[in-house]
């Protein structure tokens, strides 16, 4: 059966961020997942997630200088201090939260500088990060994201991701695949979750409608087609992991909010509030 667990980055918008914890439990999920969570002190976060009895699966290491512009530092020639900076403030986190990943994003191209120079410095930079990661009982990611949400953002492809962890070849490195960002730049996503997740390097999924990124029971892709096929394959290979709804719900909050508009999901909850 699939796991769902709630992106509070995106999700339940309508409460301030420490409190989207206890309302996500409140409508049945177990786990939640979010992506910077570095504005508020590690232990205030970490007693809202105990609290809300619920389990952090993802988290995000910080993407540098967001407001510049900014959106990781792994792949950015000039930057490995800030890089290894950005990962040993992630473990920190990660350890308060028990959060067992971390996604760790590559970075926009800078303009006049060649790309294979920023995929030599990302595939150094994982290669130390997943050593630091191992240590400290964690698992990278990479996620592939679309040019249209992030032009310039050095990883776009399933193959690129899978090609970057074969070759560092480390059990802590893995591949985030978000079908969101798979459908817009590659599509076939059946036949891509049958080819990708018996190979052991997807540690974890997430989704959203396709194209507007609200609730994945909207748009152009099947997802409860797809969940079968993640169930079958989970069943067949042993994947164990969790899919992310990392979507942004339809709903304000003057007309139901994110609780509104999880009738998707409301089969795979096993608790409600």
């Amino acid at each position: 059966m699939p796991r769902f667990a709630a992106n509070l980055s995106m999700m339940y918008a309508e409460h301030a961020f420490p409190d989207r914890f206890a309302a996500a439990a409140h409508d049945g999920f177990e786990a939640v997942e979010f992506m910077f969570p570095y504005d508020w002190p590690q232990a205030a976060l970490a007693l809202r997630l105990q609290d809300a009895s619920l389990t952090n699966v993802l988290m995000n290491a910080p993407p540098g200088d967001w407001v510049a512009g900014e959106r990781g530092l792994a792949a950015l020639p000039g930057r490995q201090d800030d890089f290894r900076g950005s990962i040993d403030a992630a473990l920190t986190y990660a350890e308060a939260f028990a959060c067992p990943r971390i996604h760790v994003m590559a970075g926009v191209a800078p303009a006049g500088i060649d790309r294979s120079l920023c995929l030599d410095t990302y595939r150094e930079n994982l290669a130390w990060a997943a050593d630091q990661a191992r240590t400290a009982g964690r698992t990278l990611l990479i996620e592939p994201i679309n040019t249209r949400d992030m032009p310039g953002y050095l990883l776009n492809r399933q193959a690129e991701a899978h090609g970057i962890v074969s070759d560092i070849d480390s059990p802590h490195l893995r591949v985030q695949m978000d079908l969101y960002h798979c459908q817009i730049m590659e599509g076939d996503l059946t036949t891509r979750l049958r080819a990708l997740l018996p190979t052991g390097r997807v540690g974890h999924l997430q989704i959203a409608g396709v194209p507007d990124r609200h609730e994945p029971d909207q748009g152009e892709v099947n997802y409860a087609h797809l969940f079968e096929v993640i169930d079958t394959l989970s069943a067949e290979c042993g994947w164990d992991g969790w899919i992310g709804a990392e979507y942004r719900p339809r709903y304000g909050a003057e007309t139901g909010g994110t609780t509104r508009g999880l009738g998707w999901v409301r089969p795979w909850l096993k608790r409600t509030g």
